[in-house]
């Protein structure tokens, strides 16, 4: 790729990047759908908090297909494999819609899985070609800029979830449930995803018209790339991968259960969509601590931060789990919240607070995990990465465990249950603690192939 080749595209090129950049905040928005989704399936099937994480499990499994994603990509291209990932989401959303006609929570679930399997396409695609399709020199810039969509994707991906998932009588306070309500809940769902499908896929055809100006500016594909599990045999391939593992699973159960955890009586005691309104605060925290954690890490070690983050993220965990039998005083004065609502201030917000701050130390957990596993694995960096993409299915698996251990707490004591299974974020944290105590006298060695993947 060289700058005259850039200029002959012209307006074409820039369409294509806009286009591109799009998809950042494209699967940042529908990933974050499945936060407010868990609350709305909870209630809809009445399922236990174990039957209602599988909404988490079936999509972070789709992560599972970075295999087959980039061994379509290298035969294929990057053109092709971005309108089959944006046309996976279309044909998962629609099958989500189709529980309008099924009724059962099996057709969300598949719903989701192809969505997922969309996304990871869209993944693997994105990254390198945001950094191709213009000059080498603002290469950075172009991938940080599309990294600030993503995280606006996600922040409003929570905000419409809880206006459109989280809507109706079925979610009002105290409400006796009938049927019927349930029936509503379940068509709004449907709706907002038929919605979706609807407006991807004239983005899809928008994307598919400028395939060519794509493909010229796309990079060059591997001739070979390892594979991922090749990376297993070599110590830190094995423990880097983990560790993706345990913090993606960590923010996933936490983030899925924050509606839940916000709602309760002796935290926030707000109704359902209020708590949807206030969630988000999570993502926008961790926001700030991309911006904040990229600027410190020009002065501090990534190691050394990575340490303090882990340990951040593990204290606040232990703060929730200390007040897990917290009664609730008043503070005194009432917080106005999204959506028209007041509730008194009690001591309840203190827990409340500490689980939304963990969005802030997660912040940088990601890329740096990444890159310290790359900068110490001996085995190919391609492999090294493919296998953390991989780990990326963590979200899911957690946040089966979390779901279980609610519901075994449940039978202890059901108003300390969620507080108690911040047990399961703690442990992921701390392994995370213990990787960078390890990471820090491992050898290092420079990364000379393979791009970092987005979260």
């Amino acid at each position: 790729m060289n700058n005259s080749r850039a200029s002959q595209s012209g307006g074409g090129l820039l369409l294509a990047n806009i286009a591109i950049t799009a998809l950042f905040f494209i699967w940042a928005f529908v990933t974050n759908l499945i936060d407010p989704l868990v609350k709305s399936m909870k209630v809809i099937y009445t399922l236990s908090d174990f039957e209602a994480q599988l909404t988490q499990f079936a999509f972070f499994v789709g992560f599972l297909m970075s295999i087959p994603a980039g061994i379509y990509l290298s035969r294929k291209g990057y053109a092709s494999s971005v309108v089959l990932g944006l046309a996976g989401i279309v044909l998962g959303c629609l099958i989500a819609w189709s529980t309008t006609f099924s009724h059962a929570y099996v057709t969300v679930l598949l719903g989701l899985c192809v969505v997922a399997s969309g996304i990871t396409l869209l993944q693997v695609a994105a990254n390198p070609l945001i950094a191709s399709m213009g000059d080498a020199e603002h290469s950075a810039f172009r991938l940080n800029f599309s990294q600030g969509f993503n995280s606006m994707g996600a922040f409003i991906g929570l905000i419409f979830g809880a206006k459109y998932l989280l809507k109706g009588d079925l979610f009002v306070r105290g409400a006796v449930i009938a049927d019927t309500m349930k029936q509503d809940g379940l068509s709004f769902v449907t709706r907002a995803y038929l919605e979706i499908a609807l407006a991807l896929t004239t983005f899809t055809l928008a994307v598919f018209l400028l395939r060519k100006t794509i493909t010229e500016h796309a990079p060059q594909l591997a001739a070979h790339s390892a594979s991922p599990f090749s990376a297993l045999t070599f110590k830190w391939g094995a423990l880097g991968s983990l560790a993706i593992f345990l913090y993606v699973g960590a923010e996933a159960c936490v983030m899925s259960g924050m509606i839940l955890f916000l709602e309760q009586p002796h935290i926030l005691n707000i109704p359902s969509q209020t708590a949807g309104y206030v969630s988000p605060l999570f993502m926008l925290f961790m926001m700030i601590g991309r911006f904040a954690g990229s600027a410190l890490l020009r002065h501090f070690e990534p190691i050394t931060m990575l340490t303090f983050v882990a340990s951040c993220a593990a204290l606040l965990c232990i703060v929730v789990l200390s007040l897990s039998n917290l009664t609730p005083t008043p503070l005194g004065g009432t917080i106005a919240f999204p959506g028209g609502y007041a509730a008194p201030v009690t001591t309840g917000i203190i827990p409340g607070c500490a689980a939304l701050l963990i969005g802030l130390f997660n912040s940088i957990m990601f890329p740096t995990i990444f890159t310290a596993t790359l900068a110490r694995s001996s085995a190919p960096a391609s492999a090294t990465s493919g296998l953390m993409c991989m780990a990326i299915s963590g979200g899911g698996f957690i946040s089966l465990l979390y779901g279980k251990t609610v519901d075994l707490f449940r039978t202890i004591g059901p108003e300390s249950a969620r507080a108690r299974a911040f047990i399961v974020p703690l442990l992921c944290y701390c392994y995370i603690f213990w990787f960078t105590r390890a990471a820090k006298s491992a050898n290092v060695h420079e990364i000379e192939e393979g791009v970092v993947n987005a979260h």
